[in-house]
């Protein structure tokens, strides 16, 4: 519920965006008309910010529904608006609220699932953005005839958090922040009814074991200690890498990419991208626990790049226009297939299972900070160097920080799959041997 939110309000706007101006009075003001979309991604920057002091005071389950409040209050707020500091302020909020779950779902997976399922319940993080951001786009049909229709819209947002307060009600704490708390036996509890009997003994010997004598909080300088610096610096790397390889920037050029073959409808070739972008994070659920994380990301950048290099060659050379059109939209999907099989899933599946336990939702916090600050830059200057460079040239940029996002993967992600995250987290310990196995 909490990505399908995401993404639903990464798509929410697509359609809507010049009617809003209009009724809102911004019309023609293509700055405004910018701040109410990217507003959202400042707030997700706070929200990533504060994340880690709410998960580590409240736990996971209390702290996704308190987060629920921005969620509900911002769409609330933004559907009702009748001028465009209230609908600044609603957009807001609700980056407010997508900051702290994009933060948090994947870390409460990651500490909730059982090892052997861990990575492919994380690529549900993929999946509910894909799903969010394909009923964005499906809602929004209505919206090419109807110039009020995008207050329904954001009235629909409030559904999902309304679902999350209801529905975390009834899910289970993360049994490491309860051991860490000083709850073990609620934490027994837990692994005992989600993981099993039999991995009762084993499992909470190594939680013990990890969270032995730390009755602190961590602080915000622990992330320039070994072996904490280590894993920020690749959460960060990770996320910088990932945007720079222009997802964004392909998703803002593939209708434009669609109107050259003759699918004039933005929504129709959003929904496009939608269903393969979903198709690929459905490959990616069942391939995460088999083939692991490190395969997985490596490929994954490499058919970006491919992508990237073929859309670059049927921009730049002259070939038939039928040939360069068909290049173009192979391209583009087999870009946003590959990035759904590997960059955009395992990217925050690997954080925080190669964080230790506490500083995890420190070095989460900061890498998903990256991730809003690039995203952000990516926005911001994309469509002016397209104009003074050219597509083509920014593309094959994209191509070649893929290449290097590969070369990074197979180099210095370690492979996690089938490990606990205790395992994980001494092996990576500078006192413990073979750390890089």
């Amino acid at each position: 519920m909490a990505n399908f939110l995401f993404g639903y309000h990464i798509g929410v706007m697509n359609g809507p965006i010049e009617d809003i101006a209009r009724e809102l009075g911004f019309q023609g003001n293509p700055f405004l008309q910018g701040l109410v979309v990217s507003i959202f991604i400042v707030g997700a920057f706070f929200g990533s910010l504060g994340s880690s002091a709410l998960v580590d005071n409240f736990g996971c389950k209390r702290t996704l529904q308190i987060d629920s409040i921005p969620l509900i209050l911002g769409a609330l707020l933004s559907a009702q608006a009748d001028s465009l500091d209230e609908m600044l302020l609603g957009r807001f909020l609700v980056g407010i609220g997508i900051g702290i779950n994009t933060v948090l779902v994947p870390l409460y997976v990651s500490e909730v699932a059982p090892t052997k399922y861990r990575g492919s319940l994380g690529t549900l993080c993929q999946i509910g953005t894909c799903l969010g951001i394909i009923a964005a786009f499906s809602l929004g049909i209505p919206s090419e005839s109807d110039p009020h229709w995008w207050r329904t819209m954001l009235y629909a947002a409030c559904v999902p958090g309304v679902l999350i307060v209801a529905g975390m009600q009834f899910a289970v704490e993360s049994p490491r922040w309860l051991a860490k708390v000083g709850r073990i036996d609620d934490a027994r509890n837990v692994v005992e009814h989600v993981w099993g009997p039999s991995e009762v003994e084993k499992s909470m010997e190594e939680i013990q074991s990890v969270v032995a004598n730390d009755d602190s909080q961590a602080s915000w300088s622990e992330l320039l200690e070994e072996p904490h610096n280590r894993v920020a610096l690749i959460g960060g790397s990770l996320f910088f890498l990932q945007q720079f390889a222009g997802i964004n920037g392909v998703l803002y050029f593939s209708s434009l990419t669609f109107r050259d073959v003759g699918i004039t409808s933005g929504i129709l070739a959003s929904l496009y991208v939608g269903i393969t972008n979903f198709a690929g994070a459905i490959v990616a659920s069942i391939l995460m626990d088999k083939q692991g994380r490190k395969k997985l990301l490596t490929g994954s950048y490499l058919g970006m790049a491919l992508a990237m290099f073929l859309i670059v060659y049927a921009i730049s050379f002259p070939l038939d226009e039928g040939v360069s059109h068909g290049l173009s939209i192979t391209g583009t999907l087999l870009y946003i297939f590959t990035f759904a099989i590997g960059a955009g899933p395992v990217t925050g599946i690997i954080i925080p299972e190669l964080s230790g336990a506490r500083t995890r939702s420190k070095v989460m916090g900061f890498s998903f900070t990256v991730h809003w600050i690039c995203n952000f830059l990516v926005g911001l200057y994309f469509l002016e160097l397209a104009k003074k460079l050219g597509v083509g040239a920014v593309y094959a940029g994209f191509g070649g920080v893929s290449l290097l996002s590969a070369l990074f993967a197979y180099n210095f992600i370690v492979e996690t799959k089938g490990r606990s995250l205790e395992e994980i987290e001494m092996s990576l310990s500078p006192a413990a041997p073979g750390k890089r196995e």
